[in-house]
């Protein structure tokens, strides 16, 4: 099932179970924050908070905070069925005559209700303001230390001023005033790359903000795609049609035409502003620096818009399961480059980029190795702080297992890597901002031609004719306890 709007996810939500209605007026300053975070960390509900103090808009927060609601969201039981299909796509053999063409026919068919189409009417344009007042909106100041209220789950657009492409990502946006915010805007992330282009023009950039789109395209802003993939294209992929989209009516930006809330208006390649403090997802502050300004000229939106928001802090939050759901859709596409994968684990505490826990079929000596740096030259893996490489035997959810493993079978000469290249911009730990040191280990089993010259013990376990008599017999045994 895919969804049009975030209003008909709402509508799934509370009838699933998954979304609880507050009519008890509550403050957009950290009240919400502290709510949303108790509930998130008991695997708690996605929350409609409908009379928010100083504003008309409800606020809806923690609506992807658990698997289920994950799962909801991209019309899936399960998120490995996206996997599944991406594989499939992967897999399609090249036509070698006209029969096997006109196999590829319906696949051909359905690629084409991917691509987005522009419509003239569009709900996200049914109140039309230029007199802007970002005070209007519901907008979460989140911790006691962050510099202001921001922005936090908004859908950025911007063009390639070389090639015309549009581009969606996902960057915080702080509030200075009435009709300006910040752009946070990583050095790594395309949108960057296409503010850098203006730059160097000296050209002022447009720019298009969706608040609340339908729950894929929402998810597409946050892909790791690379930069010649449309996102739009990717949402619907998922969606398994189209996303209808609207030309903004001041910027030359076109924009999720059932989205709540628009934000047009334009980026000064030569103004910076501080930006920051902000409670980030590390579960630390990101310290403030200085970033380009987003002045806000035009502001559309539905009749009844909703303000959709997140909260990011100490995992596990929302966001997490956002990256559980990267995790599973994208293992195909690791696979297709390195095929020895098996399977992939990014842990919630190690809050996306952090750790990656990797099971692999080893069949070479340094193959282990030879995984680490490949994933540290892909794309957003680049940031990945600790790499953990296990046979293939080894199931990567099972952090248990992960951990005897690594614990018992490295040395830490031979079988630990440091190397030094690019950090995520919010990575605190380092001591220059975004490089510093990575960690990879291989905690396999270590071969002979790796320089383990001893034998390698077996691991200890019961013969299987042992353990079906026990079964049979444990009723006999008379064992009982209370759990806790």
């Amino acid at each position: 099932m895919s969804f049009e709007s975030l209003s008909d996810f709402i509508k799934v939500l509370e009838k699933n179970d998954e979304l609880i209605r507050i009519k008890t007026e509550v403050d957009s300053d950290l009240e919400i924050t502290e709510i949303a975070d108790r509930v998130v960390k008991q695997n708690g509900p996605a929350l409609l908070f409908e009379n928010v103090k100083n504003s008309d808009m409800p606020v809806l927060i923690n609506a992807f905070g658990s698997y289920k609601r994950m799962e909801l969201a991209l019309g899936v039981e399960n998120l490995d069925q996206i996997a599944d299909r991406i594989e499939e796509y992967l897999n399609t053999p090249v036509p070698e005559n006209i029969f096997d063409k006109l196999k590829t026919i319906p696949l051909l068919k359905e690629v084409s209700d991917f691509f987005p189409v522009t419509v003239k009417n569009a709900p996200c344009q049914e109140v039309i303001k230029t007199d802007v007042d970002l005070a209007e909106l519901p907008v979460l100041k989140c911790w006691p230390k962050d510099g202001g209220k921001f922005f936090t789950l908004p859908l950025i657009f911007t063009k390639n001023l070389k090639t015309g492409q549009q581009n969606m990502g996902m960057y915080r946006m702080q509030v200075y005033d009435k009709d300006t915010t910040g752009m946070h805007w990583h050095i790594h992330k395309d949108g960057a790359a296409n503010y850098r282009n203006y730059l160097n023009e000296n050209k002022k950039m447009e720019v298009a903000v969706a608040i609340g789109a339908d729950p894929a395209t929402i998810y597409s802003s946050t892909a790791p795609l690379p930069a010649q993939i449309d996102e739009m294209i990717f949402s619907g992929f998922l969606r398994k049609k189209p996303v209808e989209m609207v030309k903004c009516k001041t910027v030359d930006l076109k924009v999720p035409a059932n989205a709540e809330i628009i934000l047009e208006g334009y980026v000064d390649p030569e103004e910076l502003r501080r930006e920051g403090p902000f409670g980030d997802h590390t579960g630390y502050y990101s310290l403030a620096d200085d970033y380009p300004a987003f002045h806000v000229k035009t502001i559309t939106h539905r009749k009844n818009a909703i303000y959709n928001a997140t909260i990011v802090g100490k995992p596990p939050m929302e966001d997490c399961y956002i990256a559980k759901a990267t995790e599973r859709i994208f293992l195909p596409l690791l696979k297709m480059t390195l095929p020895e994968v098996v399977d992939m684990n990014l842990p919630l505490e190690g809050v996306f980029h952090n750790c990656a826990i990797i099971s692999i079929d080893k069949s070479y000596p340094g193959q282990a190795k030879k995984v680490m740096h490949a994933l540290w030259g892909m794309g957003q893996m680049m940031y990945t702080k600790m790499i953990i490489i296990v046979d293939s035997d080894v199931d990567v959810h099972d952090l248990s297992t992960v951990a005897w493993k690594v614990f018992n079978n490295i040395d830490a000469g031979r079988d630990v890597e440091i190397v030094e290249g690019p950090l995520d911009a919010l990575d605190h730990a380092s001591p220059r901002a975004r490089i510093g040191n990575k960690m990879g280990i291989d905690a396999t089993k270590a071969w002979p031609e790796e320089g383990h010259t001893r034998e390698w013990p077996p691991e200890i376990e019961m013969s299987d004719n042992i353990k079906d008599l026990v079964d049979k017999r444990w009723d006999e045994y008379g064992i009982s306890w209370k759990e806790d």
